[in-house]
């Protein structure tokens, strides 16, 4: 029942032994006085004495128990320290409507997508992921987040021409560039998936490839389906990255675990440790018996 109970800042406890020390050894000298028959007096007031004493220490307990902060653990998670921060940029063009990555043809290409980088999401804990989503413009979907389960939400209601019907490739990476461009850790990523080539950017490539560079950004490209892919090959090769091909929901399977494992966070034994803060319940009996106190006090 305690095994998950301690405290914040135990060291406060032994303020309770430094009270009862100077309760005995710390008294204060008092002048005597002679007055006849004062045992009479003294039984009288004695039963009231002990229980104003008895308040007294309950009082100094109590408070020196919740100053030392009393929390039950619930939970420990372990982080890792050297996380990545990954853009997931999405085509989301009308082409994308294709059913040819699904076996039985019933799925689109974008849906078999989603269940794919939401499967990838749940295996990369420690690491900082966004969303990015194009067509004819770029739709930042999804800021960088540690929350796995509010993206997969987002990414549920993600669908093929928000973003317009044409495919802004290069201007999406340039927007990815944007997002991770000042954001410190073990390795910034751009994981590109398209089924087409560039018709609507107005960036030109050597303006990205610089960028990418120049921030040390690497850019995975999956390319799904036949197409002239020339682009996403120099993206992937200029960044010191790699670039995938895909004609399958299987193939699409294989590549996100094989960036998964090429693109490993190293693992610290960093804590988040979930609590609750019991003090309250110390200083509210502290209170208690201090108002009790008073009331003796008052009454006699």
């Amino acid at each position: 029942m305690f095994n998950n109970f301690t405290f914040e800042y135990p060291y406060f406890l032994l303020l309770i032994f430094l009270f009862i020390f100077c309760s005995i050894f710390c008294k204060a000298k008092s002048p005597s006085y002679l007055i006849p028959h004062l045992n009479i007096f003294q039984k009288v007031n004695q039963k009231s004495n002990l229980i104003n004493s008895i308040l007294k220490y309950l009082i100094i307990i109590f408070s020196t128990i919740a100053l030392s902060s009393p929390i039950k653990i619930n939970d420990t998670i372990l982080l890792k320290n050297d996380g990545i921060n990954i853009i997931l940029d999405l085509d989301a063009s009308y082409s994308m409507n294709e059913r040819d990555l699904d076996e039985n043809h019933i799925k689109s290409r974008f849906d078999v997508v989603k269940e794919i980088i939401k499967d990838f999401m749940t295996k990369r804990v420690a690491d900082n992921i966004g969303v990015v989503l194009f067509g004819d413009s770029v739709l930042i979907s999804s800021p960088l987040s540690f929350d796995k389960e509010a993206q997969k939400e987002i990414i549920d209601y993600l669908d093929v021409g928000m973003a317009g019907k044409n495919t802004a490739l290069i201007d999406s990476v340039a927007s990815s560039i944007n997002i991770l461009k000042d954001k410190k850790a073990k390795s910034n990523i751009i994981i590109l998936l398209s089924d087409g080539e560039d018709n609507s950017s107005s960036i030109p490539i050597e303006v990205v490839i610089k960028l990418l560079k120049k921030y040390n950004i690497k850019v995975y490209t999956i390319g799904i389906g036949n197409f002239n892919n020339n682009i996403l090959n120099s993206l992937a090769k200029e960044s010191n990255a790699k670039a995938y091909v895909a004609y399958s929901k299987e193939d699409l399977n294989l590549i996100y675990e094989d960036i998964n494992k090429l693109e490993k966070s190293k693992i610290d034994q960093n804590k988040i440790i979930l609590k609750d803060y019991l003090f309250f319940y110390p200083l509210f009996f502290s209170i208690l018996c201090l108002i009790l106190l008073i009331y003796l006090r008052n009454k006699e």
